[in-house]
């Protein structure tokens, strides 16, 4: 089995951000991606990997402030928030 080189899982996580259900989560998880997706460590990439796979619904109450992120991603929701709030 062949393991995915970190500058194509960076390019696939990519893609999976600019490509959501909602507009709106496209929009905001793009600006983020473009700007920090390349410097994520390993953990961060497992964690916005984890995040990427829940609902666009959900995705967007979280970041929106309509409901808290579950414990699980709550850091990274933060990190994204703080992205909208500078």
């Amino acid at each position: 089995m062949m393991t995915e080189t970190p500058e194509a899982r960076v390019k696939r996580l990519y893609m999976r951000s600019i490509r959501r259900g909602i507009k709106e989560m496209d929009v905001i998880l793009t600006k983020f991606a473009d700007a920090h997706l390349r410097s994520l460590d390993a953990a961060e990439l497992d964690a916005y990997e984890a995040m990427l796979a829940e609902n666009d619904q959900d995705l967007y109450q979280w970041v929106s402030g309509q409901k808290p992120a579950p414990a699980e991603h709550a850091a990274m929701i933060d990190r994204i928030m703080s992205e909208f709030n500078d």
